[in-house]
């Protein structure tokens, strides 16, 4: 949800003792246009405001940042978060990174011919830590055509590609988490915006927006709470 530069983003939990009924413990308003810093910062607020140390951070692809699930993982963070294909050559018929295969017992790519990519070289690149493969057998391979206009294909690991690729794994092995997500998190975004109206935020600046969010996302969750427990479980919560 968005106007005049600002963005919301709200993180989404469980209500205790109700089983998939959730509310929005923390929020937060941004002006910056993209998700992808965002995952870390909410999952740690989200983790705050309910008081467990034991959290999961299922997102989409807008959250995906390399830099930002290292961080999650780090932090003890179980992260659910599927991996965009940013890469035109699937469009254009030729393999992408992921029809390679890293194999870790002998840090080598294999290529969809069965050729070895070895290790070649590290360099830093955009403050990453980059290691570089190929292997020499391009030029006579069969399936070139689809792999690279170049003299060979160069494939290219990050020092934290293992925790990405753990965290596909992980997704992989648990798909419903996703369709889990997006059941979740329809209720909450379609009845904030409905209450918010066409226009969406009235106020301007940072801090006026944020302002008028904290007041929708308080109103969702009261609404949320007497519609799952009653007026009197409310009262009771509060006086509690």
């Amino acid at each position: 949800m968005a106007q005049l530069g600002h963005v919301a983003v709200v993180a989404l939990c469980p209500l205790l003792g109700a089983e998939r009924k959730t509310y929005a413990p923390t929020h937060e308003v941004t002006n910056v246009g993209s998700d992808r810093s965002q995952l870390s910062r909410m999952s740690e607020q989200a983790r705050a405001a309910i008081g467990s140390e034991a959290i999961e951070a299922v997102a989409d692809r807008g959250y995906y940042s390399g830099e930002e699930i290292v961080a999650c993982e780090q932090a003890g963070v179980t992260v659910y978060l599927p991996k965009p294909i940013t890469s035109g050559l699937n469009v254009k018929g030729r393999f992408g990174k992921q029809d390679f295969v890293y194999v870790a017992a002998d840090d080598v790519y294999l290529c969809p011919a069965g050729e070895q990519l070895v290790y070649h070289y590290t360099n830093e690149e955009d403050g990453k830590t980059l290691r570089r493969y190929w292997t020499n057998a391009c030029q006579g391979c069969a399936l070139k055509g689809q792999c690279t206009t170049g003299k060979e294909r160069r494939i290219s690991r990050w020092e934290h590609e293992a925790v990405l690729e753990a965290v596909q794994a992980r997704l992989d092995r648990n798909p419903a988490k996703m369709r889990l997500r997006r059941q979740t998190v329809e209720h909450p975004f379609g009845t904030i915006k409905s209450s918010m109206g066409s226009t969406h935020f009235q106020m301007k600046t940072l801090k006026h927006v944020g302002t008028e969010m904290a007041q929708h996302v308080l109103a969702y969750n009261m609404k949320r709470v007497m519609s799952i427990l009653g007026v009197g479980g409310l009262i009771e919560a509060i006086r509690a």
